[in-house]
């Protein structure tokens, strides 16, 4: 997931001249009218050129910040928000406020605590299209694909209102008389930086899981989409979430740190690239903190020659090319076996048929990348394939959107290389497949294995043997047999491994609900001789 937060992006003061230029939205007229709505209908986000809040202690609150960051439509350019680099002091309210309610949170009874969560995931479904309009607008997402955001996020929220079930204890009489119980307890203010590439499912596999088993927490969404999480802030209000339960604060590095350092925060939960997960992960750690960090990845397809020809093209194409291959789960290698190498012509001709545009648009199967800058990085990774030998079958450096003349468009790229050359090894996070072969499966294996990353790995065959032995061999976290995104459900737990992921525990699921829980166990004595209230004896004393 490369530099999905803590991107120190250019810096600014709002100003009335900065401000007014919104008002020449590059915007079309559909995209202006969600932008509108969404500036008039929540209170902590603008999308026509306003600021972001800070949500403190239950209120939007504009912050007193001397730095703001750009929040830019990556179709148009068009400003969106300002950003806030939050002060010293606001994060230290915002870490106040969450400590204070925690104190009576902790103590509020779990069907509660489920009553809450089960509106927040009613409200979220009710109000899903506000959130997808947003994620287009700030990400750049087709409309379809910010709706499949939400959805994963709201499967979080459904499966934490299970609590009342996943939270038992345990209790074993361990002698007569004699009981040892344990109980999973909340741990106190939390933390959770999200990445860009999803602004809504990322917060929503913390929020609900942290608030559901007692926590508080602070969240930092990215400074480059912060509005779906404002929305989120808003309706967990509405949810019936205490004031401070739920605190957003935003920035960049300075944020990152101050969340690492302070010592009232005692687990930390981090989406993004390798950088910023290695740092959060050492820092948070070295203060004594529960840090989880799933961070880059380069995940591989590989095709054999018995695959279902057209289920497998058409797979590879949406899990590399969605989302413009900005997920942390996207097919980024292709690894044709044997035969299966004379299927590449097709792969790039349908690939070629995809459409390109703005996220708005009917039809349209990927939108423009994050930023300008995020362009020029994967046009720089592109060309590096035939500066080092390998072959561009398909070249979207260059790719022409008439209606969108401004945007961070890549078209989908297919590029064959071998896995020494950069292509392969860095995590490109952008629609570009590398494509290279292997003579049999157990070559296969070994490029897949001996890649760095672990976050997960596919295979598409109609052997059942070639599946069961490629899922007992590949040494991935999630596999995929003829499923392109492995993704688990979230009533089981994200289990990424090697270099994409950072700590002992993983997100949501049993894992979620361990990484914000502590155990007590407690061993008690009560005699069961010793009770009071026995009936009197009427016999004579004896000596004895």
């Amino acid at each position: 997931m490369h530099s999905r937060s803590l991107t120190l992006l250019k810096c600014s003061i709002p100003s009335s001249r900065t401000m007014a230029s919104a008002s020449g939205s590059g915007l079309n007229d559909f995209a202006r009218a969600k932008a509108e709505q969404l500036s008039k209908s929540w209170k902590g986000t603008s999308a026509t050129g306003g600021t972001t809040k800070n949500f403190i202690g239950g209120e939007f609150v504009e912050s007193k910040a001397e730095k703001w960051i750009d929040v830019h439509d990556p179709a148009t350019q068009t400003l969106l928000s300002r950003v806030p680099e939050t002060t010293s002091d606001e994060f230290e309210q915002a870490v106040s406020a969450a400590e204070e309610a925690f104190k009576s949170w902790r103590r509020t009874s779990v069907v509660t605590r489920q009553r809450a969560v089960l509106e927040l995931q009613h409200l979220v479904r009710s109000n899903a299209d506000a959130l997808a309009n947003s994620i287009v607008l700030e990400q750049g997402k087709t409309l379809g694909d910010a709706h499949g955001d939400v959805l994963r996020g709201l499967q979080v929220i459904e499966t934490a209102c299970g609590i009342t079930s996943t939270l038992l204890g345990e209790k074993i009489e361990v002698s007569k008389d004699m009981d040892t119980e344990t109980r999973k307890l909340p741990l106190g203010v939390c933390a959770a930086i999200s990445p860009f590439n999803f602004p809504a499912m990322i917060p929503l596999w913390t929020i609900p899981m942290a608030a559901v088993t007692g926590n508080s927490l602070i969240v930092k969404p990215s400074e480059r989409d912060p509005g779906a999480a404002m929305i989120i802030a808003e309706l967990c209000q509405r949810a019936g979430f205490p004031p401070g339960l739920i605190n957003i604060v935003h920035g960049t590095v300075p944020t990152v740190n101050a969340i690492c350092d302070h010592p009232s925060i005692k687990a930390i939960s981090f989406v993004g690239g390798d950088r910023a997960g290695k740092h959060i992960y050492e820092r948070g750690t070295q203060n004594g903190k529960r840090v989880q960090a799933n961070m880059g990845a380069k995940n591989h397809a590989v095709v054999l020659p018995d695959a279902n020809k057209n289920l497998t093209i058409n797979s590879i194409l949406g899990a590399a090319f969605g989302a413009a291959g900005q997920r942390c789960m996207a097919i980024s290698v292709a690894v044709l076996v044997g035969n299966s190498q004379s299927w590449l012509p097709e792969l790039v001709e349908r690939a070629k048929t995809m459409k390109v545009s703005g996220g708005f648009e009917e039809g349209a199967d990927l939108g423009p990348v994050i930023s300008p800058a995020a362009k020029k990085r994967i046009i720089g990774l592109i060309s590096s394939v035939e500066e080092e030998g390998g072959k561009i079958l398909l070249d979207g450096r260059h790719i022409d959107v008439p209606e969108y003349p401004n945007g961070n468009f890549v078209g989908p790229t297919v590029v064959e290389a071998v896995v020494s050359m950069k292509a392969y090894k860095e995590e490109i996070f952008g629609p570009v497949l590398v494509v290279v072969t292997a003579d049999t499966l157990d070559d296969a294996l070994d490029i897949v294995n001996a890649n760095r990353y672990g976050n997960g790995a596919a295979i598409f065959t109609q052997s059942g043997a070639s599946a069961r032995k490629f899922e007992n061999e590949v040494n991935v976290g999630q596999v995929g047999i003829n499923v392109p995104i492995p993704v688990p459900l979230p009533m089981f737990a994200w289990s990424g491994n090697k270099a994409s992921f950072l700590g002992d525990i993983g997100f949501y699921g049993k894992s979620g609900l361990n990484f914000y829980t502590q155990n007590k166990t407690t061993t008690s004595l009560w005699r069961a001789a010793d009770a009071i209230g026995n009936r009197a004896s009427v016999d004579m004393p004896t000596m004895r």
